[in-house]
């Protein structure tokens, strides 16, 4: 990371609300770095001679949560190791214990611009996921462990976007239109971010 504080992007919203999509295009047209708390989770893990990944294949294993403070020192890890200033952090803060976790452990060294939330009705998400699970070969793309998704997700997450929502950082993108549209009004907020730069 450079002397100044890295820029910090969450990106929240539904299972099946597209945040991936986005990610990979605002990544494309901006610059910034798309960093997947869980695929972060997943690498480390698959390393055999990794401390850290040791600690997160025993709490896989038992179905316990990973300690938010492993996955805040995966991302900052991975912002320190990119050499840029812009990142996306996807899929993160999922809940309340996240977001204290990440004030503790990363808190004031990072600029948190804004939190992008993928606003999207349940139908659509899970017609979207269930179309999605034909084809990608991922194991939790189907009905029941969908609605398993969709209450953790309405229990856990909404409300740190309630709490965002204090604090002015949450942008409201309405995920249920086609994608072109999605990505329109997500390029409405960067040119923002971009005048309030110049």
């Amino acid at each position: 990371m450079t002397s100044t504080k890295p820029n910090v992007i969450f990106v929240l919203g539904g299972p099946g609300a597209g945040k991936g999509t986005q990610c990979a295009r605002i990544a494309e047209k901006y610059g910034y770095v798309h960093l997947s708390a869980g695929d972060l989770l997943r690498e480390e893990a698959a390393k055999p001679d990794s401390s850290l990944g040791k600690e997160i294949n025993e709490h896989i294993k038992n179905g316990s949560i990973v300690p938010v403070a492993v996955t805040c020192k995966l991302l900052e890890n991975a912002m320190k190791k990119s050499g840029k200033e812009n990142f996306l952090i996807d899929g993160f803060p999922r809940n309340q214990d996240n977001v204290n976790g990440w004030k503790e452990s990363v808190g004031d060294r990072v600029n948190v611009q804004c939190v992008l939330f993928f606003d999207c009705d349940e139908q659509t998400c899970v017609a979207r996921c269930l179309e999605r699970g034909k084809g990608s070969g991922r194991t939790d793309d189907n009905e029941a462990s969908l609605k398993k998704r969709i209450v953790t997700y309405n229990d856990s997450t909404r409300p740190v976007i309630q709490l965002f929502e204090k604090e002015n950082l949450v942008k409201h993108i309405d995920a249920s239109n086609d994608v072109d549209k999605v990505f329109q009004d997500v390029q409405t907020v960067f040119n923002g971010f971009k005048q309030n730069n110049a």
